[in-house]
């Protein structure tokens, strides 16, 4: 008999992640025998947790806060990706059970932008990113090894922050108080705000973007609200934009493949079903 498979997501919380749904969405859309379940674990509990995950049956983890870093410890092996963002935020358990882990957010990021604009180039022009955290370590990454990004202006409140980032990643990044950044746009090929502002609950991303150049792409890895005001404001003058639901999407699709053997399709459906249950 062919043994059911199974994936799941830990961090603490987790009650509040949106992955369950869209990976037992994929399993049903794709008929396979499988189940993909929460694991809210402590933080003293989290070692134990990890020590004991070869032993489970079990294909892999999605990782979650507050664990995205700490997990780095417990994998045999890292990919670039997870080397580059120094987090890793999923786990595949090979054949034997040794763990593999990845960042899939880069792919997450990249992807979403090609599905709404699949020649998308900077043309040689700065790329605006706003935010010095995890996200905007995956981003600045996604743009660096996969978009041909040369040259990125980094924009934050504290810019220690952001220099820490700039010396962490290398190559072109030139760093701003968030305040410049009205005065820094012009000449930019796409603005991406990696930061919570903005998100349903937190405060609102004041900014102009006024000087914005008409061609250039407005992206929000915002989720809840879709409509960012970000992105409303890029829309009322006429930039193109790019919503953050679809980076969540596509940055489950690697994990679930490795787990379940089936590529999933990122569909107009999951879309609407994760939708609905962001908004309950």
């Amino acid at each position: 008999m062919k043994k059911k498979l199974s994936a799941g997501v830990v961090g603490w919380p987790v009650k509040h992640s949106i992955s369950p749904i869209l990976h037992r969405f994929w399993l049903e859309e794709n008929n396979v025998d499988g189940d993909y379940v929460l694991f809210t674990v402590m933080p003293n509990d989290f070692e134990t947790f990890m020590r004991n995950l070869p032993h489970e049956n079990i294909q892999g983890l999605n990782i979650t806060l507050p664990y995205k870093q700490e997990a780095l410890k417990f994998c045999d092996r890292i990919d670039v990706a997870a080397k580059r963002a120094g987090a890793v935020n999923t786990i595949v358990i090979d054949h034997n059970r040794k763990l593999l882990g990845t960042n899939t957010d880069i792919y997450g990021f990249v992807q979403n932008l090609k599905s709404r604009f699949p020649r998308w180039s900077s043309n040689s022009a700065p790329v605006a990113v706003i935010g010095s955290g995890g996200a905007a370590r995956a981003v600045i990454i996604g743009l660096q090894d996969h978009l041909n990004v040369k040259n990125i202006k980094l924009f934050n409140r504290s810019k220690d922050r952001a220099r820490k980032l700039s010396t962490d990643l290398g190559g072109s990044i030139t760093v701003w108080s968030l305040d410049q950044l009205p005065a820094e746009l012009s000449d930019v090929s796409m603005l991406i705000n990696t930061t919570s502002l903005g998100m349903s609950g937190q405060d609102e991303l004041e900014a102009d973007i006024t000087a914005l150049p008409r061609k250039c792409v407005v992206y929000d890895i915002v989720y809840s609200p879709l409509e960012t005001r970000l992105l409303e404001a890029a829309k009322v003058q006429g930039n193109p934009t790019v919503d953050g639901l679809g980076m969540l999407l596509y940055q489950a699709q690697p994990g679930f493949e490795s787990w379940f053997g089936v590529k999933p399709i990122v569909t107009q459906s999951l879309r609407e079903r994760v939708l609905s249950a962001l908004m309950k």
